[in-house]
C-alpha cells in the first residue's frame, strides 16, 4: 500500500507540488512524476472519462508513485469510496459550503471511528486483498485524504467551522466560482476571502491551497501559509511545460 506524498508533505510542512489533468493521457502521469510533482489533480467535475480510463490512470499513478487527487462528478457514497478503492490518494469535493456537507463527506470516505465508509479490502488500494482488514483501515484513514473546496460566500463565512471538522484534511479555494459570486455579492474581495480561509486553516492546523497561475501569486499564497499550490494548466503544452512549471516551485522563498 502506498504512502501519500501529499500527506507526507503536509506533515513535514512542505509545499505540495500539484499539476492538473482533465483528459485520458497515461503518459502525463509518468512525466508529472519525473518532473518532481507530488500530486495530479484529475478533474471529473468538468471533464469526462470512462470508469476504465479512470482505473487505468489510478493504476499508472501507483506504478510511477505519484498521488492522484480526484475531483469526482458525484457525491454518492458508494462511488466516492470506489475511487479510493481503485487507487486515488485523495478526493477533492467541489462546493462545500456548510459543516453538514463536510461531515457527510467525512462519513462517506473515512472508516470508523472518523466516518462510516464501507469495508471492501480487495481493491488496488489494498494491494488486492493481501492485508489484514484492521491494518488496511488504519492505513486508509492515515494515507488517503479529503480536500473540500470553498467556492461560495457561504463557504467563506463557514470556513472556521469547516476547517474544524475532524477528517477534513485540506481546504481548496476555488477562485473561479468564488470570485464570480463575490463580484456579484460585493461582500468582500477574493483576497479577503483567501485570508479568512487561511486564518481558519492556521487556527485548526489544516492544509489549504488553490490555483496560483497569475504572476506572483504562488509566492503570495505560500507566504500566507498555503501548502497545496497548483501552478499548471491542462491546456499548456504538457510534455515540456511540466518541467518548466516545476521550476517555479524551486524559486519559492
Amino acid at each position: 500500500m502506498r504512502t501519500s506524498k501529499t500527506l507526507a508533505k503536509i506533515r513535514s510542512g512542505e509545499i505540495i507540488r500539484t499539476c492538473v489533468m482533465g483528459h485520458y493521457i497515461p503518459a502525463y502521469v509518468c512525466h508529472a512524476a519525473r518532473a518532481g510533482y507530488d500530486c495530479i489533480w484529475v478533474d471529473l467535475e468538468h471533464r469526462a472519462m470512462t470508469s476504465r480510463e479512470v482505473e487505468a490512470l489510478l493504476a499508472f499513478s501507483h506504478l510511477y508513485d505519484i498521488d492522484i487527487m480526484l475531483r469526482p462528478p458525484t457525491l454518492g457514497k458508494t462511488r466516492l469510496s470506489r475511487y479510493l478503492e481503485d487507487g486515488a490518494a485523495g478526493l477533492m469535493i467541489p462546493h462545500v459550503s456548510t459543516v453538514d456537507k463536510a461531515k457527510m463527506l467525512v462519513d462517506a470516505v473515512k472508516f470508523p471511528p472518523l466516518g462510516d465508509r464501507g469495508l471492501d479490502n480487495a481493491g488496488l488500494d489494498a494491494d488486492f486483498h493481501i492485508h489484514d482488514a484492521d491494518e488496511y483501515v488504519a492505513w486508509a484513514n492515515r494515507e488517503t485524504f479529503l480536500c473540500v473546496q470553498i467556492e461560495t460566500p457561504e463557504g467563506v463565512r463557514n470556513a472556521d467551522a469547516i476547517a474544524a471538522v475532524e477528517g477534513v484534511d485540506m481546504i481548496f479555494v476555488g477562485p473561479g466560482d468564488l470570485g464570480l459570486r463575490l463580484r456579484q455579492s460585493g461582500e468582500m474581495t477574493l483576497d479577503e476571502a483567501w485570508e479568512i480561509i487561511a486564518t481558519a486553516c492556521r487556527k485548526h492546523n489544516k492544509a489549504f491551497g488553490g490555483p496560483v497561475v497569475a504572476d506572483g501569486e504562488m509566492q503570495k499564497r505560500k507566504d500566507q501559509g498555503a501548502k497545496l499550490l497548483v501552478n499548471s494548466s491542462e491546456f499548456h503544452g504538457w510534455s515540456t511545460s511540466l518541467s518548466q512549471d516545476s521550476l517555479k516551485f524551486d524559486a519559492l522563498r
